[in-house]
Parts: structure tokens; C-alpha cells; sequence
């Protein structure tokens, strides 16, 4: 992997793959460079495709005291590194990260989000705060294979399933990481969409879900695709929080190879 320092001097690891105009993806919780790279392979035919490990994870520094401002000039090194003209996509916290980056002034015409977990709502506000409490006391108390089950659950991970994954050789690996937990839990603030904040967001913006994801989840990236200035919206038939490359590649294909009439009819 090669490396790019951030603005506080944090390396950030990043790797890079494929031919065409940049593209870079911005995993979500618990994700490394690595997690994405089914997708990465299936976009590399037509675009430059850029994965990297967030700060605290993988091959990267964590440099100094955590905020939103140090991951968004994270982001923006290595959009910098990708070239002239690079898109983003976010899946998940990824895609929360994204827009921050974007309010902020990220240099980006194009832009997709998978799914961002804003809660808003009264009764989602109430479980956020709730999952919030709970993490910070289980990372305080140093078990994180307690936050990674947290994160599972609110991922609608059945607890047999989660107790099945802790005897797999890749929990150490999510345990590892199970600290920035507390970075994507602050990405998304009391789960409510920053209305104001995006609406600085001058990209065009495409934000998908699955169709067989919870009613809420759809709910919330509709709110957000009309919060944004230039925000589109698509649902993917058939498909889950985690959503299957193959389904999401070609759509990402079309949209960020700019095709007027493929964005058009995103609904």
C-alpha cells in the first residue's frame, strides 16, 4: 500500500487499482481498505479505483484526539492523491463521512451514498443516544468484542450469529478496530440529517438503499437525497444493508461516468 501524510501528519495508507478517471470509496464501521475490495475489482475496468484505511485502522496512523475535522482532511489527502476530477462513494458511516468531507468543501463533482445510518425521528434519536451511552461505557471498560456485538445488533445481527462470528479467526481483526467505533458513532451526531450543514454540499449527489432494507433506513436516504442541493435517489430491488457488489457496481458505473440520462431517472 502507498501512504499520503494528512494534515496533522497521520499516515493514511491507501491503495490504488484499475485504469480511468478516479474513483474513491470510503468504507464504513469496522471496514479497512481490504473490505472493499470485491467492489473495487468490479469497478476497476473503467475507473481508477482508490481504497484506504481510515485513521485508527489497518495500515494507518491515529495520530492525536479524534474528531470529525481530522477524518474529513483524511479523506481530502487522499482525494488529493487520486488526482484531478476524483469522485467519492461512501457505504454505510463511509457515506456520512463523504458528505461531511463535501459540506466542508471536499473538491468533488460527483458523488454516492449507500445507505448513511442517520436515525432521525423521535424514537430513532432515543436508540441512538441509547447505543451511544452503551458503547462509550463498554470501550471505557476495554471490552471491545462487547462494542463489536453492540455494532452487530444495530446492524440487525441475530445474537446466535454474533456469538458464531466470536470463535471466527476474523473477529481479532474486527476487535482490533473496534475503537474507531467511537469515531463513526460521532460521525453521525445525534442521528439526525444535518439539513443545514448539507446544504453546502454543491456535488451531485446519488443516495441508494436497498429495498429490502428496514422501513426506517429507506425512509432516512430519502430525507437525505431532499436535503441535498443536487441530491438524487435510488433503491436497489432485492437488496440489504449489505449490498451485494455485483447489483451495486454497474449502477455506480453509470453514475459516475456521467451519464445524463442514467442519473436522470434515478427515483
Amino acid at each position: 500500500m502507498d501512504r499520503i501524510l494528512s494534515a496533522d501528519g497521520t499516515p493514511i495508507a491507501y491503495r490504488r487499482q484499475g485504469a480511468g478517471p478516479p474513483l474513491v470509496l470510503v468504507g464504513g464501521a469496522l471496514g479497512v481498505a481490504a473490505t472493499d475490495a470485491a467492489l473495487a475489482a468490479l469497478l476497476a475496468p473503467r475507473f481508477t479505483v482508490i481504497t484506504y484505511d481510515r485513521r485508527g485502522r489497518g495500515a494507518s496512523g491515529d495520530t492525536g484526539r479524534w474528531a470529525v475535522a481530522r477524518e474529513v482532511e483524511d479523506l481530502a489527502a487522499v482525494v488529493g492523491a487520486a488526482g484531478a476530477g476524483a469522485s467519492v462513494f461512501g457505504m454505510s458511516s463511509g457515506g456520512a463521512l463523504a458528505l461531511e468531507a463535501a459540506a466542508a468543501g471536499l473538491p468533488v463533482e460527483l458523488l454516492a451514498v449507500y445507505e448513511p445510518p442517520y436515525t432521525p425521528g423521535t424514537s430513532g434519536l432515543r436508540s441512538k443516544a441509547r447505543c451511544t451511552d452503551r458503547l462509550r461505557e463498554l470501550l471505557a471498560a476495554g471490552d471491545r468484542g462487547g462494542a463489536v456485538e453492540l455494532f452487530l445488533s444495530m446492524t440487525g445481527v441475530a445474537g446466535e450469529t454474533a456469538a458464531r462470528m466470536r470463535r471466527a479467526p476474523a473477529w481479532a481483526d474486527l476487535e482490533a478496530v473496534a475503537h474507531t467505533l467511537a469515531y463513526d458513532d460521532a460521525l453521525l451526531g445525534d442521528g439526525a440529517i444535518p439539513a443545514e450543514r448539507f446544504s453546502a454540499v454543491a456535488a451531485r449527489t446519488l443516495v441508494i438503499c436497498g429495498g429490502f432494507s428496514s422501513a426506517p433506513a429507506r425512509a432516512a436516504t430519502r430525507t437525505l437525497a431532499e436535503a441535498l442541493p443536487r441530491g438524487r435517489h435510488r433503491t436497489l430491488t432485492g437488496q440489504v444493508r449489505e449490498v451485494a457488489p455485483q447489483v451495486l457496481a454497474p449502477v455506480l458505473t453509470d453514475f459516475f461516468a456521467r451519464d445524463v440520462y442514467a442519473y436522470g431517472r434515478a427515483s
